[in-house]
C-alpha cells in the first residue's frame, strides 16, 4: 500500500475515539457512485462471499480511495497483510440473530491488534439490524462464541449508517449481526487486516496529548463494566500508550499509571 497523505490519517481524537470503544465509524466517506455500483454487484453477485474481494474491481477501487486507505494506515500500517474478507448477507425479514462473539480471539498480543473494515454500499437503519457492537469490549479477550450467552448488555451500541460508511473495529471487540425486520436484503463488506508493522504513531499523532483528546478519554466508562470501569479505563490507557509511542503520556484516572511509577 503506497503511502497516503498526511490529512488522509485519522486524527488523535478519532484514533482515542477508537482506543476507547473499539470501533470506530465513518460515515459516507465513499462516493454514491461507488455505492451504488456495489450495490447493484452485490445483489447480482451469485459467487461465494469469501471470494468477492478477489472477484470484484468494485470494492478493491473503495479500499483504495485515500481516506479509506489513510484510516488502515493510521490503524495497521502502510503494508497491511490480508487475512480474509467476506460478504455478509442477511435476508429480508430474517428474523434471527447472532450470538455475541468476538473474531477468533486466540492471540499473545498485549496490545497489537487487526482490524476489520465493515462497509455499507447502502443505507442500513436501526429496523435493517446492522451489526451490534458493545462499546470499549475490546481488550477484554475472549475466546470466539464463550460469551455467546450473553444477551442484551447495557451499552451496546448497532451501527446504524448510510450508504458508504465503513466501520473499522478492533478484532476482539464483542458482536453479533442483528435481525433484519425490512422487506430489504441487507449488505455489509467485511475485510480484515493484520499489522504490517508496529502499531505505534501511525496515525497523525499531531495533539495526541491535547485537551480535546483528554476528554474522550475522560468519558472512557462503560457502564456494562460496573465495579471494573476504571480497570477498564487504565487499560484503555495502556493501549493508549501504544497508539502514540509515547509510554509517558498517562489518560488514565487520576494519573494512576504514573502513581504507580508505570
Amino acid at each position: 500500500m503506497s503511502n497516503v497523505e498526511k490529512h488522509h490519517l485519522l486524527t488523535a481524537k478519532q484514533m482515542a475515539e477508537f482506543a476507547v470503544n473499539g470501533f470506530l465509524k465513518l460515515d459516507e466517506i465513499v462516493p454514491q457512485e461507488l455505492n451504488e455500483a456495489a450495490y447493484k454487484e452485490q445483489r447480482e453477485y451469485k459467487g461465494h462471499g469469501g471470494q468477492y474481494w478477489h472477484e470484484s474491481k468494485v470494492i478493491r477501487d473503495i479500499f483504495e480511495l485515500p481516506q479509506v486507505k489513510g484510516a488502515i494506515q493510521s490503524f495497521v500500517g502502510r503494508s497491511p497483510i490480508y487475512d480474509h474478507s467476506f460478504m455478509h448477507i442477511v435476508r429480508a425479514k430474517h428474523l434471527k440473530g447472532q450470538i455475541y462473539h468476538a473474531d477468533s480471539v486466540i492471540d499473545t498480543r498485549p496490545f497489537g491488534f487487526d482490524i476489520q473494515a465493515f462497509y455499507f454500499s447502502h443505507d442500513a437503519p436501526d429496523e435493517m439490524g446492522p451489526t451490534l457492537v458493545l462499546p470499549g469490549s475490546h481488550l477484554r479477550k475472549v475466546s470466539n462464541a464463550s460469551i455467546g450467552r450473553y444477551k442484551n448488555i447495557v451499552g451496546q451500541k448497532r451501527l446504524v449508517s448510510k450508504a458508504g460508511s465503513i466501520g473499522f473495529l478492533h478484532h476482539g471487540i464483542w458482536h453479533c449481526a442483528q435481525p433484519n425486520f425490512t422487506d430489504e436484503t441487507r449488505y455489509v463488506f467485511k475485510l480484515r487486516l493484520r499489522p504490517g508493522q508496529e502499531q505505534r504513531s501511525l496515525f497523525n499523532t499531531d495533539d495526541y496529548d491535547s485537551p480535546e483528546v483528554r476528554e474522550v478519554f475522560k468519558k472512557a466508562y462503560h457502564p456494562w463494566c460496573g465495579d471494573e470501569a476504571r480497570v477498564n479505563q487504565i487499560q484503555t490507557a495502556k493501549f493508549w500508550r501504544y497508539l502514540c509511542g509515547d509510554d509517558k503520556v498517562d489518560t488514565s484516572f487520576e494519573g494512576a499509571l504514573t502513581r504507580m511509577g508505570l
